[in-house]
């Protein structure tokens, strides 16, 4: 188990510019029971091809990604574009399936669970249905909040005991929360998830899975959200698909095969 608390140091890639962590789902699991075994404090962050784009064009954001302790692959695309640069990742490891794997988990053992993100209605509605089925919500916070609140939410957080923080607030809010504020709350584990209490607590459906693993399930978010969604997948899509192909074009031809 000792090996799995180094897991980023040993198996840390640079993609497209981008760190991110050579694990699977397996070795996800067990870094995290590593970490609330241990007590010890740890950040994950997902990268995906919205996340690429935005390190590119945000060097503080691509600062904070350096500083998280586990970086999982939350994107299909990203996995190809990996693979055919030659740093083939084990497989994607989405943030909302990794929240459900550790849930499960939390179920049997005890894990005490704070929920942090979304509109007011929602989180609340996704802790009573994880109450209902089980879990041991430590507490819930929704995730409009300004900067000057944030001193007496980690205070809340903190004696709220829990195990695990799952932080449901869009990128960057999400990731400064967590690698900044994370340490000061004391839990063994912060992830952040993005989206995906929305889901969870069926305000929005997710794709199914032969969209995800066609890489397309940003096409479904698409679909149920258009207004939101159209101009940054739009503009986004087509940054990453042009960062992939100028560093395919930039490989050195003997690594190109």
């Amino acid at each position: 188990m000792q090996e799995m608390a180094l897991v980023s140091r040993d198996r840390r890639l640079r993609v497209l510019g981008v760190p991110v962590d050579a694990v699977g789902m397996s070795d996800t699991l067990a870094w995290v029971e590593h970490r609330i075994s241990t007590r010890e404090p740890g950040t994950h962050l997902c990268v995906n091809a919205a996340n690429v784009v935005r390190a590119h064009d945000d060097p503080e954001y691509l600062a904070l990604l350096e500083r998280g302790d586990l970086i999982g692959c939350d994107g299909q695309p990203f996995v190809w574009a990996a693979r055919m640069l030659g740093h083939p990742l084990p497989e994607r490891v989405a943030g909302i399936d990794l929240m459900e794997e550790i849930l499960k988990r939390a179920r049997h053992t005890g894990w005490k669970i704070f929920l942090l993100g979304a509109k007011p209605h929602v989180v609340e509605r996704l802790s009573a249905r994880l109450r209902a089925e089980g879990v041991n919500i430590a507490g819930y916070r929704d995730g409009y909040f300004d900067r000057s609140e944030e001193p007496r939410i980690l205070e809340q957080i903190r004696e709220s005991g829990a195990d695990v923080l799952f932080v449901g607030m869009p990128t960057p809010d999400k990731e400064r929360f967590i690698i900044d504020g994370g340490c000061l709350t004391g839990v063994p584990v912060c992830i952040g998830v993005g989206g995906s209490f929305d889901v969870l607590a069926g305000e929005l459906r997710r794709a199914p899975r032969a969209l995800q693993r066609m890489g397309l399930e940003w096409l479904f978010r698409l679909v149920q959200e258009p207004r939101r969604l159209f101009r940054r997948y739009a503009v986004t899509n087509t940054k990453f698909v042009v960062l992939v192909l100028r560093a395919v074009l930039q490989r050195p031809r003997a690594n190109r095969t």
